[in-house]
């Protein structure tokens, strides 16, 4: 059952960031030997940790349109809710580009300054397709840098088997036993996802390979100016190891939700909510604040109800156990303190509209997104409300916000002068003793020459 404890007893350790294994080394020989030798350390990576290990990594884009089609016969609400989440993400995306203007002032008289928010030419995505291929990733990690206006988008997958190729696999199409040689192909819901967004370059590779690949370019598969979305801690590493070579979103660990609930909840919703979270990792972080412990003690026995017809239970269960927990809190203040200091993924305010809530989120500062009121469920978030699932995590929100077109834009700055106007001469002075003062004579010599 989850922990109820009381604020007083929430141990310092509950706020800092969570370490889940060192796996530098491995990643880094990875890195280094895609580096050095492209495809062929890609096939040998394949072959070694994938299911497939095909011939050539580039999913045609017939095999996208397929996907897609298929969907679309036998699966006509999972498509259309693909495609609506698509369009919802990307009237936000557009949204939020708007507020990247660019501008030409005048500060003084000569000196016109500018800024302009220019896309990079270049994205990489990585969409992983583990025990849950997460076709979602695909919308939340693309549609961004469409609207930011990305010339190219390159999107990397862990390979599957063929259809075509299932009868000469036989009993290869394992992880450590991987069918060798067949055609590229990723898992279908994620390839349709991909030609729904508009992705016309999907390669079926996966891992810390993949991230290399993106990273410093193969034979088959282009560099990359960014490389964004989530993944396992092998995946994670490669991402931390690339920056700098390549932008990278963040560097994402297990998923977390803390809501601050009042007694206005309903326990049936708050341990929906946090059950969602729970089914995602058995290190995922369920955690609620209220002050309210009747709240609290109904809100633990309708988890315990619903996790006994969850198909996902074991994930949850251990989730609940091992890292979830109910915080009785003395005040709202105090919850909101709470909050700040976990500074989570996931933020929800279950509380009725009106002043109290309204106070409670002009308190809270440090969160990924905010929820606010009991109908903005974080699984909206998450998949079909627009906002982006791509969020920071283990209290990295104290300093960055998720993933958004800013990801995709360098906002750069421009200066042109009429040396004939005073404000340019008042610069060249400024500049020339500044440089006087930092010994770079080259520097005051180029400045007091426009004075000339």
């Amino acid at each position: 059952m989850i922990k109820i404890q009381s604020a007083d007893q929430v141990e310092d350790s509950f706020f800092n960031g969570r370490d889940f294994g060192d796996s530098i080394d491995t990643v880094r020989t990875v890195l280094n030997n895609v580096r050095m030798s492209g495809d062929s350390a890609l096939h040998e990576y394949s072959e070694k940790f994938d299911v497939s290990a095909p011939a050539s990594f580039l999913i045609p884009q017939e095999e996208l349109k397929a996907a897609a089609e298929k969907m679309k016969k036998n699966e006509p609400e999972l498509y259309e809710s693909l495609c609506y989440s698509h369009d919802m993400a990307l009237k936000f995306a557009k949204k939020q580009k708007e507020c990247f203007t660019d501008f030409e002032t005048e500060l003084e008289s000569g000196v016109f300054t500018g800024q302009k928010n220019i896309p990079v030419e270049k994205a990489g995505v990585y969409v992983p397709a583990g025990r849950f291929p997460l076709v979602s990733t695909v919308v939340m990690t693309v549609t961004p840098a469409a609207a930011a206006g990305v010339k190219e988008i390159i999107l990397c997958t862990p390979p599957r088997v063929h259809p075509d190729d299932k009868k000469n696999a036989g009993s290869k199409g394992t992880p450590g036993n991987a069918y060798v040689g067949g055609k590229p192909y990723a898992d279908e819901n994620i390839m349709a996802a991909a030609y729904i967004c508009g992705v016309t370059k999907a390669y079926a590779c996966g891992g810390s390979q993949a991230i290399a690949a993106m990273a410093f370019g193969t034979q088959s598969i282009p560099r990359t100016d960014v490389i964004v979305g989530p993944g396992n801690k092998f995946v994670a590493e490669a991402k931390k190891l690339v920056y700098g070579t390549v932008g990278i979103d963040m560097i994402a660990g297990p998923t977390e939700v803390f809501i601050i609930a009042d007694s206005s909840a309903d326990p049936k919703w708050l341990a929906a909510d946090l059950l969602a979270q729970a089914e995602h990792d058995v290190v995922a972080q369920p955690v609620m604040v209220t002050t309210d412990k009747v709240l609290a003690e109904h809100t633990a026995e309708e988890i315990e109800k619903q996790l006994e017809t969850l198909s996902t239970k074991n994930t949850a269960r251990q989730s609940i156990d091992t890292c979830g927990r109910i915080i009785i809190a003395q005040s709202l203040e105090q919850a909101a303190e709470l909050a700040n200091r976990k500074a989570p993924e996931h933020l929800e305010i279950a509380m009725d509209e009106g002043s109290e809530r309204d106070r409670v989120v002009s308190l809270v500062h440090n969160y990924g997104s905010l929820f606010i009121g009991h109908g903005a469920a974080e699984v909206f978030g998450d998949y079909s409300a627009g906002l982006n699932h791509t969020l920071p995590t283990s209290g990295s929100a104290r300093f960055t916000g998720g993933l958004s077109v800013r990801m995709f834009l360098k906002t750069v700055t421009t200066l042109r002068t009429d040396n004939k106007l005073e404000g340019a001469k008042k610069s060249a002075r400024a500049a020339g003793f500044l440089g006087d003062a930092e010994g770079l004579a080259a520097h005051a010599r180029a400045a007091r020459l426009r004075l000339e």
